[in-house]
């Protein structure tokens, strides 16, 4: 067997009240070349001090875990995605390891069952499914079993602003909320999707921004948030979000008016961090062998 390619895209999450459940995938990638096999597993890659470059590399501890038999060989890692960053750094390498895992020992898993592994390992349902299927997808988990659906997105790009490591945070949902919210942000993710679907981007951008399920931001950036959000707002844009706990604030729309937005916010001295434009990734994880 020669080379293999494993390409996996970086997702989103918390799309206004698809909280947990809708997924993005951006073209922005987590590759793997599987090379010569060897005495011992080898990970070779830049991406810090902290991930491990032997068997105790998460991509490697994946491909045992799936089959202990298959023979170690020589991993190089390229990441365009920042670890911890609310990308699914993590989620991207263990899918890449049950790429890995199915090709080396001939497993014969279906998309569904790849799915289902990786959602046992990484619980985030909504990063799962985007890093596999690409586009947005909407996901549930009922009795441990994922489900998940792919659907179309809009003609539009994505703007990220990547805060400095260290400023982390999470959403925290209460654990009752009365009948009128629940029905409202029910209500809330129908017609979003249903946005999405049908390239309303007026609606579904307004859907984006909103706070459902009686979140509260714990030890967000919520003043990065507000500068963005001004910011975009004065543009005529809008859809802009922390994606899953941060520190990546992410907002959608169509490429140019993104692109003004990314130099206005470049020139801002109260924002430290960096600005990318990129396309949303249409394809999910792809494997390529040479």
């Amino acid at each position: 067997m020669g080379k293999i390619i494993i390409r996996v895209p970086a997702t989103v999450s918390n799309l206004g009240p698809g909280i947990n459940s809708f997924g993005l995938a951006l073209h922005l990638y987590y590759t793997v070349i599987v090379e010569e096999e060897t005495d011992y597993w080898r990970v070779n890659h830049a991406l810090g001090e902290n991930i491990p470059h032997d068997e105790n590399n998460l991509i490697v501890q994946t491909i045992l875990n799936l089959d202990p038999k298959i023979h170690p060989h020589q991993l190089t890692v390229m990441s365009d995605i920042p670890v911890e960053h609310g990308l699914g750094s993590s989620t991207t390498a263990v899918i890449v390891g049950i790429k890995i895992a199915n090709a080396l020992g001939d497993l014969k898993l279906s998309i569904d069952d790849q799915m289902q592994i990786a959602n046992k390992m990484e619980r985030h349902s909504e990063n799962v499914a985007a890093g596999f299927l690409g586009e947005l997808t909407v996901s549930q988990v009922h009795n441990e079993k994922l489900t998940a659906i792919k659907t179309k997105m809009p003609d539009i790009s994505a703007l990220m602003f990547i805060m400095p490591r260290g400023k982390v945070g999470k959403i925290e949902l209460p654990t009752q909320i009365d009948s009128q919210t629940a029905l409202a942000n029910s209500n809330d993710a129908n017609l979003l999707l249903a946005a999405l679907m049908t390239d309303n981007w007026p609606v579904a951008s307004t859907l984006i921004e909103g706070r459902y399920f009686g979140e509260q931001n714990l030890k967000r950036d919520q003043d990065n948030l507000d500068l963005i959000q001004t910011a975009a707002h004065a543009l005529g844009i809008y859809g802009t979000f922390i994606s899953g706990s941060g520190p990546v604030i992410v907002s959608l729309g169509k490429r140019d008016e993104l692109i003004k937005l990314r130099d206005q916010l470049r020139t801002d001295k109260r924002l430290e961090g960096k600005v990318r434009v990129m396309a949303l990734d249409r394809e999910g994880a792809t494997v390529r062998g040479e």
